[in-house]
């Protein structure tokens, strides 16, 4: 038993010996290869660090690139600028292959039918009023408007009947554009006495005849004219203005007597020394879309009589308004003098107002009542030489189509003038 208790405690240090060896060996496996792991962390770090300076490096590029883009972009606008003011790009000539592309055909035609108290009806009337429209150019503009109609023929003192047609050149100028303020005109041109004769002619009038003053004006002469517009402000307002030159009014013997004035047969070799001046200064004030207001004034002076005795003056003041796309109102006042031998100093003078009213801003839901516009017009006038005339007509306009319609009025005459009677016109028209 001694023995075995001894042999005992000689084997048991050496067991343990070896158990703290095995664990030491596993322990110093176990950290190297942490070691390891650590080793690597730190080269993947060092990589990613490397990588990221890099980025950064090429964004801080990337900017200043940027910043030197802009910096000459806005270098390059102001040199742009600088030479547009400095030195403006000249016109492009037009190409002479395209000149057919830049002719027009506008115009209107009309056909009447009229019942005078006392009278039989008629169709009376049938009028074809082409426009050719000719563009040379950025800044060469060409129109002229011919007027061809028929009318009834009473026999004459051979007993031979029929008809007659008659065909005039209504104006023809030549327009070139100096700037965007103004436009340099000349031939035989529209006259801005009012506004009727550029804008109130034709199918554009929306009763079948003319205001009864418009007779004591002339509608064109031959000549030149500056014109144009410029804005007032930023809110649509627009001042346009027109200065001209025409041979003006003239005798139609040479005399001086009261019933030879002709306004428009001046053509060709002056009948008269000196020509006639005048002008239109006119206002346009828009309130919002299609609410707008216009006002004008408008005069012309200058001799008729070949000895340039007699003076013709003219005045007209003119007015336009819109309230929405259904109603308009326009109107015109008309005054002229004009000397001769016989009669002393005529004075003439007349006014008309016009209102129209379309039933579409009524949004009645009833078949053509959408198509159908009701005008009225007032007009008087006094020639000087005891004939007085007050007119009041009542009328509608149907609208076919935009373009095709169908008018009407029917005419209360009150004149010292016994052929004036009361009458009933119809008219279709066409504008093209």
């Amino acid at each position: 038993m001694i023995a075995g208790c001894a042999l005992g405690l000689a084997r048991a240090p050496q067991a343990a010996a070896q158990v703290r060896e095995a664990d030491f060996k596993a322990l110093q496996a176990a950290v190297a290869k942490l070691s390891e792991e650590v080793q690597s962390l730190k080269a993947t770090n060092t990589v990613a660090e490397q990588m990221h300076a890099l980025d950064v490096q090429q964004i801080q590029q990337l900017q200043q690139k940027l910043a030197e883009t802009q910096q000459t972009a806005a270098d390059t606008a102001q040199r742009v600028a600088a030479t547009t003011q400095a030195q403006p790009l000249p016109r492009v000539p037009i190409d002479e292959t395209t000149v057919n592309h830049n002719f027009q055909i506008l115009g209107d035609a009309e056909v009447q039918y009229a019942k005078q108290s006392g009278g039989n009806g008629s169709f009376y009337l049938a009028d074809f009023a082409p426009i050719f429209l000719y563009r040379g150019g950025d800044n060469i503009l060409f129109e002229a408007g011919f007027d061809t109609t028929i009318g009834n023929n009473a026999p004459n003192t051979n007993g031979v009947g029929g008809y007659t047609t008659t065909f005039n050149l209504s104006f023809a100028q030549l327009d070139y554009v100096l700037s965007d303020y103004l436009t340099l005109c000349a031939g035989d041109m529209l006259l801005p006495l009012g506004t009727y004769a550029e804008r109130g002619a034709g199918w554009l009038n929306k009763l079948p005849d003319d205001p009864l003053a418009r007779q004591f004006l002339p509608d064109a002469g031959v000549g030149a004219q500056l014109r144009g517009a410029v804005a007032l402000g930023d809110a649509g307002k627009i001042l346009n203005y027109s200065v001209y030159g025409v041979n003006g009014p003239s005798s139609m013997d040479g005399t001086g007597s009261a019933s030879q004035l002709d306004l428009g047969g001046n053509v060709g070799p002056n009948l008269h020394a000196d020509p006639a001046g005048g002008g239109r200064l006119g206002v346009f004030l828009p309130f919002k879309p299609r609410y707008d207001l216009e006002l004008g004034l408008s005069g012309m002076a200058g001799k008729w009589d070949s000895s340039d005795t007699h003076l013709y003056t003219a005045g007209v003041v003119d007015a336009a308004l819109h309230l929405g796309p259904s109603f308009e109102a326009k109107g015109e006042y008309i005054r002229t003098r004009y000397g001769t031998d016989d009669l002393g100093l005529i004075t003439q003078e007349g006014w008309w107002s016009q209102v129209g009213y379309k039933l579409a801003g009524l949004n009645l839901e009833l078949p053509g009542v959408n198509n159908l516009e009701l005008v009225g017009r007032y007009d008087s006038l006094h020639d000087g030489q005891g004939t007085s005339t007050r007119r009041y007509s009542v009328g509608y306009v149907y609208y076919l189509t935009s373009a095709l319609l169908f008018e009407g009025d029917y005419e209360f005459l009150h004149s010292t003038d016994p052929s004036q009677v009361n009458q009933l016109v119809f008219q279709l028209s066409y504008g093209f």
